[in-house]
C-alpha cells in the first residue's frame, strides 16, 4: 500500500535538508546567478551529506533509497529558495538509468561520482525539429567495427558546461525490421565531434541551456547503456523520475513563494488590520496551499509506485503529478506576487523572477497539453487526433 503519511525517516530527511537549504537560501542563489557561476558550494555540501545520491544503490556509494527520497531533497531545497535543477538530471535520470540498466563497469565508473557530486551527467533527448514527438528523433548511431558513430543535434540541454558526460538519446537501426529504435549512449563532453553552444535565455538560472551538435562522435561499444533492443523501457525508466522530480522542483518553488506572501500578509498593515486578515488576501493563499498539498500527494504516489517497480502505474501518476505541480506552482507564484503588490515586482523581495521560472514547470520536460493527451488517451481511452 502507498503510505499517505510520511515515515519518521522521511520527516527527518525533510528537516535535515530544509536546514541545509536555509543556510544557503535565496540570497545565495541570486548572488551566484548574478556572478554567472554554478551552485558549486551547495552542490558539493549536499553531495558530502549524501543527499545527491540518496536514490542510488548503497554498493555504489548511494543512500539506497529511491525517487521518493530524492524528491524530498529537491522539494525542501526549493522551499528554502535554493533548488538544484541538476538533481533532476544527474542522479534522477542518468543515475537511475545506469543503476537499472548499466553494466557493472558503467555503474562503478559513474554512480559513486554521481552520488557524492564529484561527477555530473547531463541528459540529451530534445531536438530542434522533434519537439514533444520523441518518435521523430533524428540523432542516430551506426556501427563502425566495434565502435558507434553518433550524429545529430540536441537543444535545451541543461548544465552541459558542468557535466563530464551527456546521456544521449539516439536511435539505432533494427537489423530485423530496418526501423529505428531508441537507445542511450554515454557521451563524454570532451569527445571529438561534440560541440556545445549556449542558448541565450531570458530565464535567469545558475544552470545554463545548450544546443549540442554531434558530428560522427566515435564511441566505444561500452558507451551503450543497457540492451540495444530494450528501447522505450529504458528511456521511460529515466523520463518517469524526471517528471516526478520536476513536480518536486515546482512544489518547492511554490512553497517558497507562498511562504514569502504569508509573511508579508501577516505583517503588512494598510488600514487597521494586517492585510492577511482580509479574505480577499487570505482565501487565495489558502487555495494555493491546498493546490500545492494535493500536487505533493500525487507526486508521492508517483514516487512510491516507481520505487515499487510499477513502471506503468508510475508513468500515469508521474504525468499527473507533473501537471498538478506545474499548475499549482504558477498559481502560487502569481498569488504571492499579487499579495505584495508593487513590492512583488521589486528585486528586494525576489519574487518577480519566479514568474518566469514557474512557467518552466508547465513547459518542461513535457508540456501540460501533452500530459492531457496522455491522460485522455491512456487513462480515459479516448481516440487520438494525431
Amino acid at each position: 500500500m502507498t503510505p499517505v503519511i510520511e515515515s519518521e525517516e522521511h520527516k527527518a530527511l525533510r528537516s535535515a535538508v530544509a536546514a541545509l537549504g536555509k543556510r544557503y537560501g535565496r540570497d545565495y542563489l541570486t548572488r551566484t546567478i548574478a556572478e554567472g557561476k554554478p551552485l558549486t558550494e551547495l552542490w558539493s555540501e549536499a553531495g558530502k551529506l549524501g543527499y545527491l545520491g540518496v536514490n542510488l544503490p548503497e554498493e555504489h556509494g548511494g543512500g539506497g533509497g529511491g525517487i521518493t527520497e530524492l524528491s524530498i531533497v529537491l522539494e525542501e531545497l526549493g522551499a528554502a529558495g535554493s533548488p538544484l535543477l541538476m538533481l533532476v538530471v544527474s542522479p534522477a535520470i542518468c543515475g537511475t538509468v545506469i543503476s537499472r540498466f548499466g553494466t557493472e563497469e558503467q555503474k562503478q565508473t559513474w554512480l559513486p561520482g554521481l552520488a557524492d557530486g564529484t561527477r555530473l551527467m547531463a541528459f540529451g533527448i530534445t531536438e530542434p525539429d522533434a519537439g514533444s514527438n520523441s518518435h521523430r528523433i533524428t540523432t542516430t548511431a551506426r556501427r563502425d567495427g566495434t565502435d558507434w558513430l553518433l550524429t545529430g543535434r540536441k537543444v535545451f540541454i541543461s548544465g552541459v558546461d558542468m557535466a563530464d558526460a551527456v546521456l544521449i538519446v539516439g536511435r539505432t537501426e533494427d537489423a530485423r525490421t530496418g526501423s529505428l529504435k531508441p537507445c542511450l549512449f554515454i557521451v563524454p563532453t570532451d569527445a571529438e565531434g561534440f560541440r556545445k553552444n549556449p542558448i541565450d535565455m531570458e530565464l535567469n538560472a545558475a544552470e545554463k541551456q545548450f544546443e549540442l551538435a554531434l558530428d560522427d562522435v566515435r564511441l566505444p561499444a561500452d558507451a551503450l547503456v543497457g540492451d540495444e533492443d530494450a528501447g522505450l523501457l529504458q528511456l521511460f525508466a529515466g523520463l518517469n523520475p524526471e517528471r516526478i522530480m520536476t513536480a518536486a522542483f515546482a512544489i518547492g518553488m511554490g512553497r517558497y513563494a507562498l511562504s514569502k506572501a504569508i509573511e508579508y500578509a501577516r505583517d503588512r498593515t494598510v488600514w487597521k488590520a494586517p492585510i492577511g486578515a482580509h479574505q480577499a488576501i487570505a482565501h487565495p493563499l489558502a487555495q494555493a496551499h491546498i493546490d500545492l498539498e494535493l500536487a505533493r500527494l500525487m507526486m508521492q504516489k508517483a514516487a512510491h509506485l516507481y520505487d515499487a517497480g510499477d513502471d506503468i502505474g508510475a508513468g500515469e501518476a508521474a504525468n499527473m503529478a507533473k501537471y498538478a505541480a506545474g499548475e499549482a506552482c504558477v498559481k502560487a507564484v502569481d498569488q504571492a506576487v499579487h499579495t505584495l503588490g508593487g513590492n512583488g515586482l521589486t528585486r528586494e523581495f525576489g519574487l518577480a523572477s519566479l514568474i518566469t521560472a514557474a512557467r518552466v514547470a508547465r513547459i518542461a520536460p513535457v508540456s501540460r497539453e501533452m500530459i492531457l493527451n496522455y491522460v485522455s488517451h491512456q487513462t480515459l481511452g479516448l481516440p487520438k487526433s494525431y
